[in-house]
C-alpha cells in the first residue's frame, strides 16, 4: 500500500486530482460564462447555456489537468 504513495505513482495522483477538480471547476466556469453572457446580451436561451456548458467543459479540463500536473509534480518533488 504505501508503494501506491510513491513518487513514482504521481501520473495517477495527478489524474485523480484532475478528475476530482473537474465537475467543481465546470460549474464555476459556466455560471461565470452564463453571467457574462446575461449581463452582456439579456435572457441566455438553452442553445446558448449549452455552447457555454461545452465551452466550460473543454476549459475546465484543461485547467483541472494543468493544475493536477503542477500540484502533484510539486508535491512529489518538494519531499
Amino acid at each position: 500500500m504505501a508503494d501506491i504513495f510513491s513518487p513514482s505513482y504521481w501520473l495517477l495522483w495527478a489524474a485523480v486530482l484532475a478528475a476530482a477538480l473537474f465537475l467543481p471547476v465546470r460549474n464555476l466556469i459556466f455560471v461565470l460564462y452564463v453571467r457574462r453572457s446575461e449581463r452582456a446580451g439579456g435572457k441566455a436561451d438553452e442553445a446558448e447555456k449549452q455552447r457555454l456548458r461545452r465551452r466550460a467543459g473543454a476549459t475546465a479540463a484543461l485547467l483541472s489537468l494543468l493544475f493536477a500536473l503542477l500540484y502533484t509534480n510539486y508535491l512529489f518533488n518538494a519531499g
